[in-house]
């Protein structure tokens, strides 16, 4: 079986040298650029960040693309608000990710992340064709430049998500599997979910949570290792299906606390690689 790398998601800011050296200081050369500030995609961050990116021997996986307008993470807000779905913000929203493309290319990375929001579950809603022809609009746009445009997965069940890859039909589409998204939103297994979409699963935010104990709020993130994901057997079965990428560490919390938990977590899954 092929032996996986570990990574960190790593925040677009003025000083990247310094981020880089928190990854390099952890013993990681892998890692996703993320950032929500459209202004910041321009060709002299582009020089500055390639620059960045070579002395420190780095690499990066894909460039995760905030949006721009409100994005509210629980079950009652949620849905009118994350990602392409919102209809009041979808053409906004389409031209930022063509943005994110071509800082993508300029940077020479291999693709675009973003969620995609609440996909409905009824094929038949017609915001659910509405959002399958502007994702589609996005990767076309992806694949002309040769790009990929991964799905991270959290609001949706895996076969919505799978309906809307064979809907939008492109062959460029891929899917960043949140291990903990999916349980925080209540919406399936991480392991399990592999049998639904483990095949279009490019690359992997590795963190755990657990379920919702109510209607209205998500469930609660945690360390690694301490929540309902079975990082061992997730392991396993993804690379028992071929997947050769990255577990990029994400620990949705600043500061001293934020560190130490990437540590464990990196100690946690280098047995498991």
């Amino acid at each position: 079986m092929p032996k996986l790398e570990i990574g960190v998601l790593i925040a677009l800011v003025d000083d990247m040298d310094e981020q880089f050296r928190h990854l390099t200081g952890l013993g990681l050369r892998h890692g996703q650029i993320c950032s929500w500030e459209p202004q910041r995609w321009n060709p002299q961050t582009a020089e500055s960040l390639t620059e960045s990116i070579r002395k420190a021997g780095v690499r990066v996986t894909t460039f995760w693309s905030g949006l721009p307008g409100p994005a509210v993470w629980n079950f009652t807000e949620g849905p009118t608000t994350i990602g392409l779905v919102p209809a009041e913000h979808r053409a906004e929203r389409v031209e930022t990710l063509k943005h994110a493309a071509d800082f993508a290319v300029r940077m020479g990375f291999p693709s675009i992340t973003t969620h995609v929001g609440f996909l409905p579950e009824d094929p038949n809603d017609p915001r659910f064709n509405e959002t399958v022809d502007a994702i589609r609009t996005v990767a076309q746009y992806c694949k002309e430049r040769g790009l990929e445009f991964w799905f991270e997965t959290g609001q949706e069940t895996p076969v919505t998500l799978l309906r809307t890859i064979e809907r939008v039909g492109t062959g460029n589409l891929g899917v960043n599997l949140d291990t903990a998204n999916v349980i925080l939103y209540g919406k399936a297994n991480p392991v399990d979910a592999l049998d639904v979409i483990g095949r279009y699963v490019r690359d992997v935010h590795a963190k755990d949570g657990f379920y919702p104990t109510n209607g209205d709020e998500l469930g609660k993130e945690c360390p690694l290792g301490e929540g309902k994901v079975d990082f061992p057997a997730f392991v396993k079965k993804l690379k028992s299906l071929g997947y050769a990428g990255t577990l990029t560490i994400e620990r949705e919390i600043s500061g001293e606390q934020q560190r130490i938990d990437i540590q464990k977590a990196v100690k946690l899954l280098q047995p498991l690689c």
